[in-house]
């Protein structure tokens, strides 16, 4: 679904990616992660077309996507759920989700969708008058992924998800998006500080540092490779 070859950006002269190659299979989930400052977010934006490359390419289901103006990706079926949530938070929660749905798809399925969202996330539902910047981090998060689903992805890009929740809150966020894979067949790509429970969700994952894919391979490759072990989950040799 999405390919990526040789990519490489630059702020100011300094390069925050180089030379990264990825991909993601149709209803695969895969995750990346890495240190602060790795250059996770970064690829993100640039998928979005937020921040341009100074090489490489990005295909998204065979099309060459830097041809495409940014306010076109989303809809091709790309969503992304920024860092930090981002929630519009002088509209109401049900508003978010409306200016989420302003794809084909999205207004098509709208009805469809709204119903999933309320079963996913049914604090959304109760609270759908209420202005969404008086909302707890958690329900903002909740309501960020539903805005997400409701532009009817194909590719739901998910960026720190869990940042500055509680353990037990970060714990349903990440059940809901398992659910989400898993229930509706939606291909996930997720960037993620919580390494071990990241890796433990994918088919597929990529460690990034410095800018650079520095080892990728499936859950049992990752978790049991020294490295990732030592660094990201606290454990010994």
């Amino acid at each position: 679904m999405l390919d990526i070859e040789g990519f490489s950006v630059a702020y100011g002269g300094l390069r925050a990616l180089s030379d990264v190659s990825l991909s993601v299979g149709e209803g695969q989930f895969v995750t990346i992660v890495g240190p602060n400052g790795a250059g996770k977010s970064t690829l993100f934006k640039a998928i979005s077309g937020i921040v341009p490359p100074v090489s490489g390419s990005i295909r998204f289901q065979g099309r060459d996507l830097l041809a495409v103006p940014p306010a076109r990706r989303a809809h091709l079926g790309i969503a992304h759920v920024p860092e930090g949530r981002q929630v519009f938070k002088t509209l109401t929660v049900r508003e978010n989700i409306e200016m989420g749905a302003y794809t084909a798809a999205g207004r098509a399925r709208f009805a469809q969708t709204l119903e999933r969202i309320h079963e996913l996330f049914p604090i959304l539902h109760e609270r759908a008058g209420q202005l969404a910047g008086t909302l707890s981090g958690g329900e903002q998060q909740m309501l960020a992924i539903a805005r997400g689903l409701a532009s009817a992805p194909r590719l739901l890009m998910l960026d720190e998800p869990s940042m500055g929740l509680a353990p037990a809150v970060a714990d349903l966020i990440f059940e809901r998006i398992a659910q989400i894979h898993r229930e509706d067949g939606v291909t996930v790509l997720l960037v993620e500080q919580r390494v071990a429970e990241a890796l433990e969700l994918c088919d597929y994952g990529y460690v990034l540092e410095t800018g650079r894919i520095v080892l990728e391979g499936p859950f049992r490759t990752l978790i049991s490779d020294d490295r990732v072990r030592r660094a990201y989950l606290g454990l010994g040799e």
